[in-house]
């Protein structure tokens, strides 16, 4: 690991001992789509919050009843394209359980979010950043010290979201990472959505440092981005329509 990620992480335990930020309980992958599903949750009042979950690993992520948690928000931080969330089954499960996901995603949720937004759980919150360009409705969820940055496909550890549909826009993109998460703290770390070569976390300062797109200049990222040539989502046509629902 580099240096940085190594002082972030450590100062993200020293902290953690201290109970000035919340317990991030499990990073959940789920391994067809790649996807990391994140459970955050107050150590003293068991209030916990979920990340991007996935309809295939509906049951796994029921853990919250083993550790004894009162899940109050199930978020998505976009309307995915690879994978259906559970965020609806969840709802038939859990009494009480909201879901939330952007409102310029035009989706359906209990909680449609907006810029400075704050999703509470216990003594903690998440803020919210409108950071489109994969999509218009893309969010990133910043912990209340800025220690963690949950950036959903908008920033990924040496990448980015794909542009090219679901409203892409390269230029949008590369404004929200420079102008939101960019402006972050060097230390901050970054939890992205997924990862397709095993990595789990990476810093503000490592990737605008070594990010091989986002260190271009907007010409450049633009270019990039219009050339990956890469095909679209296998579950693309299924997913969109189940996730305008919030995946009921």
């Amino acid at each position: 690991l580099c240096e940085s990620i190594l002082r972030a992480i450590r100062r993200y335990m020293r902290r953690k001992e201290n109970v000035s930020v919340p317990v991030v309980d499990f990073y959940l992958f789920e391994s067809e789509s790649s996807t990391y599903t994140y459970l955050l949750a107050d150590p003293e009042t068991k209030e916990a919050v979920l990340i991007d979950p996935v309809l295939e690993t509906i049951d796994r992520d029921q853990l919250v009843h083993e550790l004894g948690l009162n899940l109050k928000v199930a978020v998505n931080t976009h309307c995915h394209a690879d994978h259906i969330t559970s965020t609806g089954m969840m709802k038939k499960r859990l009494v009480g359980l909201k879901s939330a996901i952007s409102k310029l995603s035009g989706a359906t949720a209990d909680i449609l979010l907006s810029e400075n937004d704050k999703i509470t759980f216990g003594r903690h919150f998440l803020t919210v950043l409108e950071t489109p360009g994969h999509t218009d409705g893309c969010v990133s969820l910043l912990i209340e010290d800025k220690s963690m940055v949950f950036t959903g496909d908008a920033l990924l550890i040496r990448g980015c979201g794909r542009t090219d549909f679901q409203q892409g826009s390269p230029e949008k993109l590369y404004e929200s990472v420079h102008q939101k998460i960019f402006t972050l703290p060097d230390e901050c770390l970054v939890y992205p959505a997924h990862d397709y070569l095993g990595r789990t976390v990476s810093t503000v300062g490592e990737e605008r440092k070594f990010n091989p797109r986002l260190t271009k200049s907007m010409d450049e990222f633009v270019n990039i981005m219009k050339n990956l040539n890469i095909p679209k989502p296998k579950k693309i046509d299924i997913s969109v329509p189940a996730n305008l629902v919030c995946g009921v």
